[in-house]
Protein backbone atom coordinates (compact mmCIF):
# COMPACT_ATOMS: atom_id res chain seq x y z
CA UNK A 1 0.00 0.00 0.00
CA UNK A 2 1.58 3.29 -1.01
CA UNK A 3 1.60 6.39 1.33
CA UNK A 4 1.23 9.95 0.16
CA UNK A 5 4.43 11.96 0.26
CA UNK A 6 4.25 15.21 2.30
CA UNK A 7 4.12 18.15 0.13
CA UNK A 8 6.29 21.19 0.41
CA UNK A 9 3.46 23.06 2.06
CA UNK A 10 3.07 20.30 4.64
CA UNK A 11 6.77 20.43 5.47
CA UNK A 12 6.73 24.24 5.62
CA UNK A 13 3.68 24.19 7.90
CA UNK A 14 5.37 21.58 10.15
CA UNK A 15 8.49 23.73 10.44
CA UNK A 16 6.41 26.79 11.18
CA UNK A 17 4.41 24.94 13.88
CA UNK A 18 7.63 23.57 15.37
CA UNK A 19 9.16 27.04 15.34
CA UNK A 20 6.02 28.46 17.00
CA UNK A 21 6.24 25.81 19.75
CA UNK A 22 9.95 26.54 20.24
CA UNK A 23 9.16 30.24 20.54
CA UNK A 24 6.31 29.48 22.97
CA UNK A 25 8.62 27.23 24.99
CA UNK A 26 11.31 29.90 24.95
CA UNK A 27 8.72 32.47 26.08
CA UNK A 28 7.69 30.16 28.94
CA UNK A 29 11.34 29.62 29.86
CA UNK A 30 11.83 33.38 29.89
CA UNK A 31 8.66 33.83 31.99
CA UNK A 32 9.84 31.08 34.35
CA UNK A 33 13.25 32.72 34.57
CA UNK A 34 11.57 36.08 35.28
CA UNK A 35 9.51 34.44 38.04
CA UNK A 36 12.62 32.78 39.42
CA UNK A 37 14.34 36.16 39.42
CA UNK A 38 11.29 37.75 41.08
CA UNK A 39 11.20 34.96 43.65
CA UNK A 40 14.90 35.38 44.25
CA UNK A 41 14.38 39.14 44.65
CA UNK A 42 11.58 38.47 47.15
CA UNK A 43 13.78 35.99 49.00
CA UNK A 44 16.52 38.60 49.13
CA UNK A 45 14.00 41.22 50.33
CA UNK A 46 12.68 38.79 52.93
CA UNK A 47 16.21 38.01 54.03
CA UNK A 48 16.94 41.75 54.25
CA UNK A 49 13.80 42.22 56.35
CA UNK A 50 14.80 39.31 58.56
CA UNK A 51 18.22 40.85 58.99
CA UNK A 52 16.62 44.25 59.74
CA UNK A 53 14.24 42.60 62.22
CA UNK A 54 17.13 40.80 63.84
CA UNK A 55 19.05 44.08 64.03
CA UNK A 56 16.02 45.73 65.65
CA UNK A 57 15.68 42.84 68.08
CA UNK A 58 19.35 43.21 68.96
CA UNK A 59 18.90 46.98 69.35
CA UNK A 60 15.79 46.43 71.48
CA UNK A 61 17.68 43.91 73.61
CA UNK A 62 20.55 46.39 73.97
CA UNK A 63 18.13 49.12 75.02
CA UNK A 64 16.39 46.79 77.47
CA UNK A 65 19.77 45.92 78.97
CA UNK A 66 20.60 49.62 79.14
CA UNK A 67 17.19 50.35 80.70
CA UNK A 68 17.74 47.57 83.22
CA UNK A 69 21.15 49.04 84.02
CA UNK A 70 19.62 52.49 84.45
CA UNK A 71 16.87 51.07 86.68
CA UNK A 72 19.48 49.31 88.81
CA UNK A 73 21.53 52.51 88.96
CA UNK A 74 18.42 54.55 89.84
CA UNK A 75 17.50 52.03 92.51
CA UNK A 76 21.04 52.26 93.90
CA UNK A 77 20.81 56.05 93.90
CA UNK A 78 17.40 55.92 95.61
CA UNK A 79 18.79 53.60 98.28
CA UNK A 80 21.78 55.91 98.73
CA UNK A 81 19.50 58.97 98.91
CA UNK A 82 17.29 57.16 101.41
CA UNK A 83 20.37 56.31 103.50
CA UNK A 84 21.54 59.93 103.34
CA UNK A 85 18.07 61.18 104.31
CA UNK A 86 17.97 58.81 107.28
CA UNK A 87 21.43 59.98 108.29
CA UNK A 88 20.37 63.60 107.83
CA UNK A 89 17.27 62.90 109.92
CA UNK A 90 19.45 61.53 112.70
CA UNK A 91 21.73 64.56 112.47
CA UNK A 92 18.78 66.97 112.48
CA UNK A 93 17.24 65.10 115.38
CA UNK A 94 20.50 65.31 117.27
CA UNK A 95 20.85 68.98 116.37
CA UNK A 96 17.30 69.64 117.56
CA UNK A 97 18.02 67.86 120.81
CA UNK A 98 21.24 69.83 121.29
CA UNK A 99 19.51 73.09 120.41
CA UNK A 100 16.71 72.28 122.86
CA UNK A 101 19.27 71.53 125.56
CA UNK A 102 21.06 74.77 124.68
CA UNK A 103 17.80 76.74 125.01
CA UNK A 104 16.97 75.09 128.32
CA UNK A 105 20.49 75.85 129.55
CA UNK A 106 20.16 79.43 128.36
CA UNK A 107 16.81 79.82 130.12
CA UNK A 108 17.76 78.25 133.45
CA UNK A 109 19.86 81.06 135.03
CA UNK A 110 17.38 83.84 134.30
CA UNK A 111 14.34 81.66 135.05
CA UNK A 112 15.97 80.66 138.33
CA UNK A 113 16.27 84.34 139.22
CA UNK A 114 12.61 84.98 138.34
CA UNK A 115 11.38 81.93 140.25
CA UNK A 116 13.39 82.79 143.36
CA UNK A 117 13.01 86.58 143.46
CA UNK A 118 9.57 87.03 141.93
CA UNK A 119 7.77 83.95 143.25
CA UNK A 120 9.83 82.88 146.23
CA UNK A 121 10.55 79.35 145.01
CA UNK A 122 12.87 77.36 147.27
CA UNK A 123 13.59 74.32 145.07
CA UNK A 124 14.31 74.69 141.35
CA UNK A 125 15.01 71.50 139.40
CA UNK A 126 15.78 71.37 135.66
CA UNK A 127 15.01 68.33 133.46
CA UNK A 128 12.69 66.49 135.82
CA UNK A 129 11.60 63.03 134.65
CA UNK A 130 9.10 60.93 136.55
CA UNK A 131 7.34 57.60 135.88
CA UNK A 132 4.33 56.25 137.68
CA UNK A 133 1.97 53.35 136.88
CA UNK A 134 3.48 52.98 133.40
CA UNK A 135 2.99 56.68 132.60
CA UNK A 136 5.79 59.18 132.06
CA UNK A 137 6.23 62.92 132.37
CA UNK A 138 9.17 65.16 131.52
CA UNK A 139 9.39 68.74 132.80
CA UNK A 140 11.94 71.27 131.61
CA UNK A 141 11.90 73.05 134.98
CA UNK A 142 10.01 72.29 138.19
CA UNK A 143 10.10 74.78 141.04
CA UNK A 144 8.23 74.77 144.34
CA UNK A 145 8.13 76.21 147.81
CA UNK A 146 6.57 74.77 150.94
CA UNK A 147 5.36 76.57 154.03
CA UNK A 148 3.38 79.80 153.69
CA UNK A 149 4.00 80.11 149.93
CA UNK A 150 2.98 76.52 149.11
CA UNK A 151 3.13 76.89 145.32
CA UNK A 152 4.71 75.04 142.40
CA UNK A 153 5.67 76.24 138.93
CA UNK A 154 6.16 74.20 135.78
CA UNK A 155 8.29 75.93 133.14
CA UNK A 156 8.11 74.72 129.54
CA UNK A 157 11.11 76.01 127.55
CA UNK A 158 10.86 76.28 123.76
CA UNK A 159 13.20 77.59 121.10
CA UNK A 160 10.21 78.10 118.77
CA UNK A 161 6.85 78.05 120.55
CA UNK A 162 3.79 76.79 118.70
CA UNK A 163 0.16 76.31 119.63
CA UNK A 164 0.85 72.73 120.68
CA UNK A 165 3.41 74.11 123.16
CA UNK A 166 0.50 75.62 125.11
CA UNK A 167 -1.42 72.35 124.89
CA UNK A 168 1.63 70.43 126.14
CA UNK A 169 2.16 72.76 129.11
CA UNK A 170 -1.53 72.65 130.12
CA UNK A 171 -1.47 68.86 129.91
CA UNK A 172 1.52 68.78 132.26
CA UNK A 173 -0.24 71.13 134.70
CA UNK A 174 -3.42 69.05 134.68
CA UNK A 175 -1.55 65.78 135.28
CA UNK A 176 0.94 67.18 137.79
CA UNK A 177 -0.84 66.02 140.96
CA UNK A 178 -1.11 62.46 139.62
CA UNK A 179 2.69 62.29 139.38
CA UNK A 180 3.47 64.45 142.43
CA UNK A 181 0.82 63.73 145.06
CA UNK A 182 3.19 65.15 147.69
CA UNK A 183 2.48 68.56 146.14
CA UNK A 184 -1.24 67.95 145.91
CA UNK A 185 -2.15 70.86 148.23
CA UNK A 186 -0.06 73.40 146.36
CA UNK A 187 -1.25 75.98 143.86
CA UNK A 188 0.20 74.99 140.48
CA UNK A 189 1.15 77.59 137.83
CA UNK A 190 2.60 77.35 134.35
CA UNK A 191 5.22 79.46 132.57
CA UNK A 192 5.83 79.26 128.81
CA UNK A 193 9.41 80.46 128.16
CA UNK A 194 10.30 80.83 124.47
CA UNK A 195 13.07 82.32 122.36
CA UNK A 196 10.70 82.77 119.43
CA UNK A 197 7.06 83.48 120.32
CA UNK A 198 4.54 85.27 118.09
CA UNK A 199 2.37 88.04 119.55
CA UNK A 200 -0.76 86.02 118.73
CA UNK A 201 0.56 82.99 120.60
CA UNK A 202 1.59 85.18 123.55
CA UNK A 203 -1.95 86.56 123.75
CA UNK A 204 -3.40 83.03 123.61
CA UNK A 205 -1.13 81.82 126.42
CA UNK A 206 -2.06 84.82 128.58
CA UNK A 207 -5.79 84.25 127.94
CA UNK A 208 -5.38 80.67 129.15
CA UNK A 209 -3.79 81.87 132.37
CA UNK A 210 -0.17 80.96 131.62
CA UNK A 211 2.79 83.17 132.43
CA UNK A 212 4.89 84.09 129.40
CA UNK A 213 8.65 84.66 129.40
CA UNK A 214 10.60 85.83 126.38
CA UNK A 215 14.30 86.30 125.82
CA UNK A 216 15.80 89.77 125.74
CA UNK A 217 19.55 90.34 125.44
CA UNK A 218 20.09 86.61 126.14
CA UNK A 219 18.09 86.85 129.36
CA UNK A 220 14.57 85.53 129.86
CA UNK A 221 12.10 88.04 131.27
CA UNK A 222 8.42 87.77 132.14
CA UNK A 223 6.26 89.34 129.45
CA UNK A 224 2.87 89.83 131.11
CA UNK A 225 0.54 92.81 131.44
CA UNK A 226 0.08 94.54 134.82
CA UNK A 227 -3.47 93.20 135.15
CA UNK A 228 -2.57 89.57 134.32
CA UNK A 229 -4.44 86.98 136.39
CA UNK A 230 -2.78 83.55 136.23
CA UNK A 231 -4.85 80.38 136.35
CA UNK A 232 -4.29 78.05 139.30
CA UNK A 233 -4.23 74.42 138.13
Amino acid sequence: MSTAQPTYDDILRLFQETDRKFQETDRKFQETDRKFQETDRKFQETDRKFQETDRKFQETDRRMQETDRLIQETDRQIQETDRQLRELGKQIGGLGSKFGSFTEGLALPSMTTILRERFGMEVISPSVRVSKAGQHMELDVLAYANGPINKAFIVEVKSHAREESITQLKNQLQRFRDFFPEHGEKEIYGILAAVDLSDALREQALREGLYVARIHDEVFELDIPDNFQPVVF
